[in-house]
């Protein structure tokens, strides 16, 4: 739906900086549909941040949730870092590789995991119980790849740095169309 006010946001981005942002959970569309099943899947996702690249419109990817035992696997961490090299990605917020479970939402959260991952609700109720922050075991390894593969491609991955970007509005020059 962003691209339907493409003509809007390179009007903006002339003037001042227009920055779209969106979020990648996976980086397999069939996953996609069952983890945010009212969206559009990840390739179509990754079709739109190349079109806005294309535009000369920035952006910034949310790589959030990302699920214990689901999709917390370096295949699915790369994939969604090669996606996003591809389509240029200014930056990308990563908090930590996981989730939180809010009350009222865990219990959506285990309707849903009995219905799509059979017994798997019963693991995250032995391993994290009630808990807030429901942190993959891979976070280490999956944050170490996360940072270095960013930094060596020159994506930003400092929540900060990120924020400041978003904040800053370069003065555009006001050249005379006249030529």
């Amino acid at each position: 739906m962003v691209l339907r006010d493409l003509d809007l946001l390179k009007k903006i981005n002339e003037k001042a900086k227009a920055v779209v942002q969106m979020t990648l959970t996976t980086a397999d569309d069939d996953l996609c549909r069952i983890l945010e099943p009212n969206v559009c899947p990840t390739s179509r996702r990754i079709e739109v941040l190349k079109e806005l690249d294309d535009a000369g419109i920035p952006t910034v990817v949310w790589l959030c949730p990302i699920l214990p035992y689901i999709n917390d696997e370096l295949e699915n961490i790369r994939a969604i870092l090669d996606h996003c090299v591809e389509v240029n990605v200014k930056g990308i917020f990563c908090f930590n590789m996981g989730l939180t479970l809010r009350d009222g939402n865990r219990q959506h959260f285990y309707r849903k995991l009995d219905e799509h991952f059979p017994g798997l609700k019963e693991r995250y109720i032995e391993e994290f119980g009630d808990s807030y922050a429901v942190g993959s075991p891979n976070n280490d390894e999956l944050m170490r790849y996360f940072k270095k593969r960013t930094s060596d491609e020159g994506i930003m991955n400092d929540s900060y740095e990120i924020l400041c970007y978003l904040r800053e509005f370069p003065q555009k020059s006001r050249q005379s169309k006249l030529i």
